[in-house]
């Protein structure tokens, strides 16, 4: 009998992670979710506040992904890991309604072109925490997106991990700043060019949606629309339209797909929309087998 896979999902107690967490289980994979709270409150990406039957079968441990010795022993063995967090929005209005930054600024901050990441995710000792570079700790796309991805490669890559699954992005949505995006695509350069050995695969979803988050499905719908709207105009407003100009996917077709993905040697680099659905297909049938 084959010896089952092991993963780690680091942010596997959310929308998309928990899901991850989910597909790699039905495979029968030892699954350890990595988190700052442990298990998830199930009412917030599932349609139940109970556990599902096949929560008890992921090891749900409490970590911090700015303080890479607090998850480094849990990579110890594992033969994949998955980076599933990050921000969608930055925080600068805290200090706008804090009083203490002005309205003014707090806009030119948020949609600024450069913010701050952390120290050198490469070049930092290996007993040392990412600390936020900007003034007052802004967990910022430059931290969230980028340099905790890389850190979190630099360890998988020290323990011999196989391979490492990025959860990237399809395209920057018109209402977000650039710098979401550029932070994304970042993260996949530095890992693929500083870590060859491991196979890195970057699934870049467009909008996901289920219908235990209500308010992700009318949001999936305009979506839908706007990706006729530029299939029906031949791309013409693409470049315009971002994320909103490619079809929405389930949360969950995603989540099979990054799963089949690890598990086939073949798939490596960048994985756009059309691959993702071909990926969740085939992971569908061989659970019809």
């Amino acid at each position: 009998m084959a010896t089952a896979k092991k993963i780690v999902v680091c942010g596997g107690n959310g929308f998309l992670g928990s899901r991850i967490c989910k597909s790699a289980v039905a495979r029968g994979w030892d699954v350890t979710s990595i988190s700052r709270s442990g298990e998830p409150q199930w009412s917030s990406v599932t349609s139940s506040a109970s556990p599902p039957s096949w929560a008890h079968k992921v090891a749900w441990e409490r970590a911090d992904i700015l303080k890479p010795l607090t998850y480094a022993p849990l990579l110890k063995n594992m033969d994949y890991v998955v980076h599933s967090m990050g921000i969608l929005l930055e925080a600068d209005y805290k200090g706008v309604i804090s009083g203490r930054e002005s309205p003014i600024s707090g806009l030119q901050r948020a949609f600024s072109r450069t913010k701050g990441g952390s120290q050198n995710p490469l070049t930092r000792k290996s007993d040392e925490e990412l600390r936020p570079q900007e003034q007052d700790g802004q967990l910022t796309y430059e931290l969230m997106n980028r340099d905790s991805a890389i850190a979190l490669a630099k360890e998988a890559n020290a323990e011999g991990v196989k391979a490492f699954a990025y959860v990237s992005a399809a395209g920057g949505a018109p209402v977000l700043p650039r710098r979401y995006i550029e932070t994304k695509k970042a993260a996949e350069s530095t890992i693929s060019s500083e870590f060859p050995k491991m196979r890195g695969v970057f699934v870049r979803p467009p909008f996901l949606y289920d219908s235990s988050r209500a308010f992700t499905v009318p949001l999936a719908a305009l979506t839908g629309m706007g990706a006729a709207f530029n299939m029906a105009t031949g791309g013409m407003f693409g470049g315009i339209m971002g994320a909103a100009g490619v079809k929405p996917l389930k949360a969950d077709v995603v989540a099979e797909a990054i799963v089949e993905a690890l598990s086939d040697d073949n798939v490596k680099g960048p994985v756009e929309m059309k691959e993702i659905e071909e990926l969740a297909q085939k992971a569908w049938r061989k659970g019809m087998l």
